[in-house]
C-alpha cells in the first residue's frame, strides 16, 4: 500500500531503476510537471505580486516581534538579494521535481495550493500527499537534518510547525508532514508529525491549539509597544564574542534589534556578531 512511510524509498527505486510504478501514465505526469513550472515561471515574470495582508499562513509561525514589526510596518532596513530571489526560485523549481517524481513512483498527489483559514487567517497550502497534509521543502545540508532526524519542533525558527498546522486545522486533520530535499547532496526524507501521538518526544511542542494561538497574535501586534527580542544572543565559540541566533541572522530586521550588530564574511558564511571582544580577522560587511 502506497503511503508517505514508504514515499522516499519509492522515490529513490524510481530514479535508480527509471522503471515507473504499476498504472502511472508517466506522460501524463511529465505533462503535468512541464506545466506547473511554466504556471511558476509566469506568475514569477508576468504577474504582478499584491499581497497587502500583514498576517498570513505562511507567516504565522514566526516569533512575535518578527509579527509585530511585519504588521506595524516598520522599515525592514534589509532588502531581498538578487541571489536569494534566484535561491527562492529553484526552490519552488525543486518543489515542483519532488511533487513529480511522487507521483511517477505512485503516489497521489491532491489539494495543491488549496486555500485555508482559521481565524480569518488565509494560506495555500503545498499539497496532500497519500492524504496527508503535505509542505515540501529544499533545504540546506543543515536544515534538512532537522527534517531527517524529526527534530524540526524543537528548532524552528522560520516557523513551519505553525504554518502546517494551521492548513491540517482547516482541513480537520491531526496528521501532517514535510517531503524534504537536501539541495546539495540530493537526500530526501519524509517527516510526518501528528498532534494526537501523546507518545511522541515533541508532543507538548506540537499540540498547542492554532487557533488559540492566531487569536492572540492578532492581540499581540496591535499592542502599541514591540515586544521583546525573538532570540537572545549567543556565545560565538571561544571568541568572548557574542553572535546573533539563527532565527535573526536571516531576518530583515536585525538592525532595528539590534543596533550595534556587525556582520563578517567567515568561510561558512555572514556571521553577525552584536558584542566584539576580539576583533575577527574575517572580511567586515555592511549591515543595512
Amino acid at each position: 500500500m502506497k503511503n508517505t512511510y514508504n514515499l522516499v524509498s519509492d522515490i529513490y527505486k524510481l530514479v535508480e531503476s527509471k522503471e515507473v510504478a504499476e498504472g502511472v501514465d508517466i506522460d501524463a505526469c511529465i505533462e503535468k510537471f512541464g506545466e506547473n513550472v511554466k504556471d511558476l515561471m509566469r506568475k514569477e515574470f508576468k504577474e504582478v505580486r499584491d499581497d497587502s495582508r500583514k498576517l498570513r499562513m505562511s507567516n504565522i509561525g514566526r516569533k512575535d516581534k518578527f509579527l509585530w514589526s511585519v504588521y506595524n510596518d516598520v522599515d525592514k532596513g534589509e532588502d531581498i538579494t538578487p541571489p536569494t530571489y534566484v535561491k527562492f526560485l529553484y526552490g519552488h523549481i525543486i518543489e515542483e521535481l519532488l511533487l513529480f517524481l511522487t507521483r511517477a513512483a505512485g503516489h497521489t498527489v491532491t489539494d495543491e495550493q488549496k486555500k485555508c483559514e482559521v481565524n480569518g487567517i488565509k494560506g495555500s497550502m503545498d499539497c496532500k500527499i497519500d492524504g496527508i497534509v503535505t509542505d515540501v521543502k529544499s533545504a540546506s545540508t543543515f536544515g534538512f537534518k532537522k527534517f531527517k532526524d524529526g527534530s524540526l519542533a524543537y528548532d524552528d525558527p522560520f516557523g513551519y510547525v505553525a504554518q502546517i498546522k494551521g492548513y491540517a486545522h482547516s482541513e480537520g486533520a491531526t496528521k501532517f508532514g514535510w517531503l524534504a530535499m537536501d539541495k546539495q547532496h540530493g537526500h530526501l526524507t519524509y517527516l510526518l508529525y501528528d498532534t494526537e501521538d501523546t507518545q511522541a518526544p515533541i508532543y507538548d511542542l506540537i499540540s498547542y491549539d492554532i487557533g488559540e494561538r492566531i487569536n492572540e497574535i492578532k492581540k499581540m501586534v496591535e499592542q502599541p509597544t514591540p515586544p521583546e527580542v525573538c532570540y537572545e544572543s549567543l556565545p560565538d565559540g571561544k571568541s568572548g564574542n557574542r553572535k546573533l541566533a539563527v532565527g535573526c541572522s536571516y531576518c530583515v530586521y536585525k538592525k532595528q534589534c539590534w543596533p550595534s550588530v556587525r556582520g563578517f564574511l567567515y568561510s561558512t558564511g555572514p556571521r553577525y556578531l552584536v558584542e566584539v571582544k576580539n576583533e575577527p580577522k574575517p572580511l567586515e560587511i555592511t549591515v543595512s
